[in-house]
């Protein structure tokens, strides 16, 4: 949930230049398959839609302010952009413009904030007026 958190707060910093969503794809250490010893939460593998429903209402839960969303039961979400576990993307006019690296280790903040802080750079560079004397 250390990671959550701080995907708000980037999400919070930029929200007047980026929109945020939170994707709930398949859990990664269900409590019936691969445990993990520091899960804060024990949710079984997801069997059905409605399975994966309640446990994205838990990440809702933590996430306030955030939109969350479902994957589909055939992880369409995961496989399309290679999420599993967990990872970073920007999209800009449909397109990817970042992907970090796969999660857990690959996972930086750091480099969704740094590119953030550019893309609001340029932005302020491209309003800032030229006055032209003819």
């Amino acid at each position: 949930m250390t990671r959550l958190a701080a995907f708000q707060r980037v999400a919070r910093q930029y929200a007047d230049i980026a929109d945020s969503l939170l994707v709930y794809i398949e859990e990664a250490h269900p409590s019936d398959g691969w445990v993990s010893s520091d899960a804060p939460y024990q949710i079984p593998r997801h069997r059905c839609l409605e399975d994966r429903l309640r446990a994205a209402e838990l990440m809702n839960r933590e996430a306030q302010g955030s939109a969350v969303v479902v994957d589909t039961m055939e992880n369409s979400s995961n496989s399309a952009y290679g999420a599993y576990f967990e990872r970073l993307y920007i999209l800009k006019d449909e397109k990817v413009v970042y992907q970090g690296g796969r999660g857990p280790e690959g996972y930086r903040i750091s480099e969704l904030r740094d590119w953030l802080e550019r893309y609001r750079s340029d932005l302020e560079a491209s309003k800032a007026a030229t006055v032209v004397h003819v």
